[in-house]
């Protein structure tokens, strides 16, 4: 008997999550008001780019 695991697909929304979970642990704050904050600010920086 074969067990296959589903992968799920890493997107930028999950990402956004779980370092706003991960700060809200530290900081104390909500964290629906982090995961505002990170996405607001996301067009600050549009045009640069992550290193390869």
């Amino acid at each position: 008997m074969t067990t296959q695991k589903t992968v799920k697909k890493i997107t930028k929304a999950r990402i956004i999550r779980a370092v706003a979970s991960s700060s809200a642990i530290e900081t104390g704050e909500s964290v629906h008001l982090i995961e505002v904050k990170l996405k607001s600010s996301t067009n600050k920086f549009r045009h640069l780019a992550l290193a390869d």
